[in-house]
């Protein structure tokens, strides 16, 4: 790609990307309560095994939350560049 393909890409408008954002940010939202939602069932379900469940829901909260976290820095450089 040329530089000036590079230059209009990196132009957007700073209130699209806090739009883009927020839309971006429902999905995370949406996963992080479903999986401790999940968690909680699970440990009513079989208590014994609370330990592995919070375990999982924390690893899979942190791999959602990368999701936000990318989102965020995106935003930034959209908004900033």
């Amino acid at each position: 790609m040329n530089d000036t393909v590079l230059a209009q890409a990196a132009n957007i408008n700073p209130g699209l990307a806090a739009i883009g954002y927020g839309l971006g940010a429902i999905g995370p939202g949406i996963g992080v309560g479903l999986i401790f939602a999940a968690v909680i069932t699970g440990t009513a379900r079989q208590p014994e095994a609370q330990g592995k469940l919070q375990t999982i829901g924390y690893s899979t909260f942190v791999l959602t939350e990368v999701l936000a976290l990318i989102g965020v820095v995106i935003y930034f450089i959209a908004s900033f560049s």
